[in-house]
């Protein structure tokens, strides 16, 4: 198009164009796929499924976005999806929570630049936290705090019928379609936000701030890093330059669990869906515990 590559608008208006389109490719075919998958999972079967054993459920749900190779963005069709299934809120908060924090290139690149250690404790502490923080959020009871229509979709307890197979894929792609109607304004927003974030905030004042702030750099690593938005592959590189600075791995992996897990142009996606007062609950209590994560970490390393 012409745009200088070297410039900061150029690849801005690339993270834009290729972003939207990958978020409204995995909305048509993520949709569509659990729209069919549902056409053969009763729904009031898959809530006792998930309400089963205590954390059950959201273990269940932190291990599903474990799997999921979903930035914070590309997790919200899923989270959708899963409510508009019956889901519990707080179970598909624990998927929403896990998925974009752990996928399988960002371990391998983990592995590659920290180790094969560090790369497992950092997948058994996103494990931990979407799951504890989904189920702090399920006790809180805030299934008031949804948008009147996903609140009715989530509610609506009724079996889905028995259909034949090209009737399954109509509903499917029903599914699909309604959804991206409903929050198609709302994404392109969101990574527009996304990609000037990216591309214009300057990552070596985050990285003197943090270096500068002693015992209170895991909690200024998380709040600067919740903002921030990019890809997965880009996250690491920023945590290994922070380690290298002689910043605390703890502190390092809060700033890189925060900027994958929680972003701006999610809680503009998410707007669509919840009040703001439950964006401001599901934020607030997944920084608490990236904090509480990141100043553990930091205690770890010390006998490591």
């Amino acid at each position: 198009m012409g745009f200088d590559p070297d410039s900061k608008l150029g690849p801005a208006l690339h993270f834009f164009i290729y972003d939207t389109a990958k978020i409204f490719i995995l909305l048509a075919i993520m949709i569509f796929v659990i729209g069919v998958l549902r056409t053969w999972l009763p729904e009031k079967g898959l809530r006792a499924w998930m309400n089963r054993g205590g954390l059950w459920g959201n273990l269940v749900a932190a291990l599903f976005g474990a799997i999921t190779p979903f930035c914070s963005c590309s997790s919200v069709p899923i989270f959708i999806s899963l409510l508009k299934a019956g889901v519990p809120l707080g179970v598909t908060f624990s998927f929403l929570i896990t998925s974009p924090i752990i996928n399988e290139y960002l371990v391998v690149l983990m592995a590659g630049e920290f180790g094969v250690p560090v790369a497992i404790a950092y997948v058994l502490s996103g494990l931990i936290i979407g799951t504890s923080a989904g189920a702090i959020l399920g006790k809180m009871k805030l299934q008031h705090l949804l948008e009147p229509d996903f609140n009715e979709a989530s509610q609506n307890k009724s079996e889905i019928p028995k259909f034949n197979f090209l009737l399954r894929l109509r509903y499917g792609f029903n599914e699909s379609v309604s959804v991206i109607r409903q929050i198609w304004l709302w994404v392109i927003l969101g990574v527009g936000i996304g990609a000037f974030i990216h591309n214009y905030v300057p990552q070596e004042t985050i990285h003197s701030l943090i270096n500068a702030t002693g015992i209170f750099s895991v909690p200024l690593a998380t709040i600067l890093g919740v903002p921030m938005y990019g890809s997965c592959a880009a996250i690491v590189p920023v945590a290994v330059v922070l380690f290298q600075k002689g910043i605390p791995l703890g502190t390092a992996l809060a700033f890189m669990m925060a900027m994958a897990a929680l972003s701006l142009p999610e809680a503009i996606m998410l707007r669509r869906i919840m009040h703001l007062k439950l964006i401001a609950i599901y934020f607030s209590i997944t920084s608490l515990a990236i904090i509480f994560t990141g100043y553990l970490l930091n205690a770890l390393a010390r006998y490591l």
